[in-house]
């Protein structure tokens, strides 16, 4: 088979990102221009001032992520784009863009989910890795452990009821006075905390032993943090941080070796922004490796939000024959 190159535009969230993929397997390129110290003034991500930062990013992104290829646009096969889920602006932003790309150059073009980019991305660093396989998603806005039966095809176990993790670690990072970006926040200040000083519990839902929930697990933070206030006591940052990442961690450790049991699966893929955290890594492997089975991982840089992933990602459907027209819509709230 000839090579295929595709073009992949990412703009779900406060990231502009866009990158050249070479079979789905190795990224050409892979630019990425962060909102974040934008947002940091504001305590999170303000959508409209994303979908502004979007429309001012993403030609120059687009333009770098070809000379990093060394490409031009002759040299793509295909236009992919993110079209959910995310914050509706930001992904009109590039939808938008992929389908006046794909329109002017007389190109295919492929609307691909954001959270199947996510999983993908470890075929960017795994050459080895092919379905089927156990999918460990955990993100600021998703929470999901599926089953990767082939490629493109999924089949979610479970999901959170609530708070996604990412958006936990977010709301205890800021009532605990650390800040926005909540994950990365958290871990720095656990590595020099107690995991074992407050009692966070593991949250469980009742009627089914997959799905996750952290709500209860934020609010008891908050609860603990009321009751220092009013007694007058004091709360170490560092303690609190590390209690609460063990308690996410346990939880999310306990679903994935829960499956791997009941499924039968000897490889789960780890997937998503906090996938990055250096806790939730080492508890894992260590987890799996008691019923003998393989974490994968892809590097940090592919598990925050890029366009390389959205890339692997789509070059299963192209060559499956899967198409997109200029009807594409950002779909927010798009399931896997």
């Amino acid at each position: 088979m000839e090579d295929i190159r595709i073009l992949a535009i990412e703009s779900s969230c406060d990231e502009t990102a866009a990158a050249v993929v070479l079979n789905g397997r190795k990224a050409l390129s892979n630019v990425i221009s962060s909102q974040i110290a934008l947002h940091t003034q504001y305590g999170g991500v303000v959508p409209e001032l994303a979908s502004r930062m979007h429309i001012e990013a993403i030609d120059h992104v687009i333009r770098a992520a070809l000379a990093e290829a060394d490409c031009t646009f002759d040299d793509i096969d295909a236009i992919a784009v993110t079209n959910g889920p995310g914050l509706v602006g930001a992904l009109l932003v590039g939808v938008a863009e992929a389908k006046a790309i794909a329109f002017a150059l007389g190109k295919p073009l492929l609307g691909i989910n954001h959270i199947e980019g996510h999983v993908s991305a470890n075929f960017l660093e795994h050459p080895d890795l092919e379905p089927p396989f156990l999918a460990l998603i955990v993100s600021g806005g998703h929470t999901n452990l599926a089953r990767v039966k082939d490629y493109g095809e999924f089949e979610i176990i479970a999901r959170t009821r609530d708070d996604a993790a990412g958006e936990a670690f977010d709301k205890v990072a800021r009532a605990i006075g650390l800040g926005y970006p909540g994950g990365p926040k958290i871990e720095k200040a656990a590595r020099c905390g107690d995991p074992t000083a407050y009692p966070v519990p593991r949250g469980k839902v009742d009627d089914n032993a997959y799905d996750f929930s952290f709500s209860g697990m934020k609010s008891a933070v908050l609860n603990l943090l009321n009751h220092a206030e009013m007694t007058g006591e004091s709360v170490r940052q560092e303690d609190m941080a590390a209690s609460f990442q063990a308690a996410v961690v346990d939880v999310l450790c306990d679903r994935a070796v829960r499956a791997v049991k009941e499924f039968g699966e000897k490889k789960l893929v780890l997937a998503g922004g906090v996938a990055a955290n250096g806790a939730l890594r080492d508890g894992l492997a260590k987890a799996l490796k008691k019923v003998r089975a393989e974490l994968i991982v892809p590097s940090p840089v592919f598990c925050t939000d890029n366009a390389a992933m959205i890339g692997a990602a789509t070059y299963y459907h192209y060559v499956k024959g899967e198409r997109s027209d200029l009807s594409l819509n950002a779909v927010p709230g798009l399931e896997l």
